[in-house]
């Protein structure tokens, strides 16, 4: 049986298959992770990578021709969350 679905882009990442397509050791990542210095989502005790946010950070070095600092992205999403805790507004 042929499922269109096995074919499909996933929505989210293993920290380990997010670390194979980024070139890095999946410590490095596990550890952003946990500084809150790279996005991820947290399922009891397992970190999954959302596949947009890794798209997010490919195009934007694709667009800048340059090196991108994933350390600014995250201080920029951190202040968000900040920005709308205090006012109110939504977390995400």
């Amino acid at each position: 049986m042929n499922n269109d679905n096995e074919n499909a882009r996933p929505a989210f990442y293993t920290v380990r298959e997010a670390a194979r397509i980024l070139r890095v050791d999946p410590a490095t990542l596990y550890r952003a992770i946990r500084e809150d210095a790279f996005p991820a989502v947290r399922v009891r005790t397992r970190y999954v990578v959302p596949a947009v946010a890794l798209d997010k950070l490919i195009t934007e070095a694709a667009e800048s021709g340059g090196c991108v600092d994933v350390a600014r992205i995250a201080t920029e999403r951190r202040t968000a969350r900040e920005v709308a805790r205090l006012t109110g507004g939504a977390s995400w």
